[in-house]
C-alpha cells in the first residue's frame, strides 16, 4: 500500500465541499465505492485546516499503486469520474485532468513507533 498527501486550496465555500463529500457518502455511494475501487483505493480521508492564506483541504489517499492508477483517472471520461473531476475543479481550481494527483508534494519526514520484541 502506498500513501497520497495533497494539500488542495479551497476556493469555493466550504458549504460547497461539504455538500460535494455528503453526494459522495450519501446519493452517489455506490457510484463512490466503484470508483475508488476502480483505482485500487482502500481509503481516502479529506481534512481542513485554516491557514493564513485561506482554507486547505488535506487529502489522505491510501491505495494500490499511484504512478498505474493517475494516467488512468487523468484520461477517463466516464460519467461519474468527469463528475467528479469537475467537481475537484471548481471546489480547489485544481484540473485532475492536468494534475491527476494534485498538487505535488514530496514526503520530508516520518517516523514510526519502535518494534517491541
Amino acid at each position: 500500500m502506498q500513501y497520497l498527501v495533497r494539500a488542495f486550496p479551497l476556493i469555493r465555500p466550504i458549504e460547497e465541499f461539504h455538500a460535494f463529500t455528503s453526494t459522495l457518502l450519501g446519493a452517489r455511494r455506490d457510484e463512490t465505492d466503484q470508483f475508488y475501487g476502480s483505482y485500487g483505493i482502500e481509503h481516502e480521508s479529506a481534512h481542513l485546516q485554516q491557514t493564513p492564506s485561506g482554507p486547505v483541504v488535506l487529502v489522505v489517499t491510501v491505495l494500490h499503486d499511484h504512478a498505474e492508477a493517475a494516467p488512468r483517472y487523468q484520461a477517463t471520461s466516464e460519467q461519474f469520474h468527469a463528475w467528479f473531476k469537475s467537481q475537484v475543479q471548481h471546489l480547489t481550481g485544481i484540473d485532475p485532468n492536468v494534475q491527476p494527483l494534485g498538487p505535488p508534494s514530496e514526503q520530508i519526514y516520518e517516523w514510526n513507533a519502535p518494534r517491541r520484541p
